[in-house]
């Protein structure tokens, strides 16, 4: 069944959302057991952008963007919209007309596995979208789709309310009931890796800050000087 449209679905706590947009989605997905990512062919339009806000999901049927339009109904201050079609389809389904309506509406961006375009427009006006494609043909309407469900996308399963961010390097999902976990995490990570990154400009390596060299003993790896490899090489020809 199609056509459903939920409204006012539950959403993770707004000081959250904000403080994750704060990290790089590097970052929180390691900060949440290396989870979370969608997949790598979503890819910035824009460059130098990070945006966090709480899913509002959309399907769509291939070559139709009826749902876009009444997915924006449902769309407020700090959301990202996020679609997907229910079939691959690389067409634009998305313009500078839709990101103008979105942003006076507050929305922070658009995750859209398909096509987009308008590129220079979107980018003028700073509206920013991560997108599997751009391609200027366009889409009809009249078939239908879903808003605010869980939806499949990238590889991952995003439910309304879920929190979004995403940056240079890609998208990345949390869950809404652990937003607030995830921040706590991820804020411990960043300060993990100050104190690495102070390490490596006094001149350490990471074999020393990792605390790699036991495992590497461990797994048997030997030093050997020049000389003592080039015998051991020959002995192991000459056999």
């Amino acid at each position: 069944m199609t056509g459903i449209v939920v409204t006012n679905p539950p959403h993770a706590d707004r000081e959250a959302v904000d403080a994750l947009g704060q990290h790089g989605i590097a970052t929180i997905h390691e900060a949440q057991g290396r989870t979370g990512l969608l997949g790598s062919h979503l890819r910035p339009i824009q460059r130098g952008v990070r945006v966090s806000g709480n899913a509002v999901t959309a399907t769509v049927a291939p070559g139709d963007n009826t749902m876009i339009g009444v997915a924006v109904e449902q769309c407020g201050d700090g959301d990202i919209l996020v679609v997907v079609p229910t079939a691959p389809c690389d067409v634009g389904y998305f313009g500078d007309l839709l990101a103008t309506t979105l942003k006076a509406r507050g929305v922070r961006g658009l995750i859209i596995e398909a096509g987009v375009r308008d590129v220079a427009d979107l980018n003028e006006m700073g509206f920013p979208v991560w997108a599997k494609a751009v391609s200027a043909e366009g889409c009809s309407k009249g078939v239908l789709g879903d808003v605010n469900v869980p939806i499949s996308i990238a590889g991952r399963i995003v439910s309304p309310g879920d929190v979004i961010v995403a940056d240079d390097d890609g998208v990345v999902a949390v869950p809404r009931r652990n937003a607030a976990a995830v921040v706590a995490a991820a804020q411990a990570r960043e300060e993990k890796e100050a104190r690495a990154r102070a390490r490596y400009l006094a001149g350490e390596i990471a074999l020393d800050v990792n605390n790699m060299r036991q495992m590497l003993d461990q797994a048997g790896v030997r030093y050997l000087d020049h000389a003592d490899w080039l015998k051991e090489h020959e002995k192991g020809s000459d056999g």
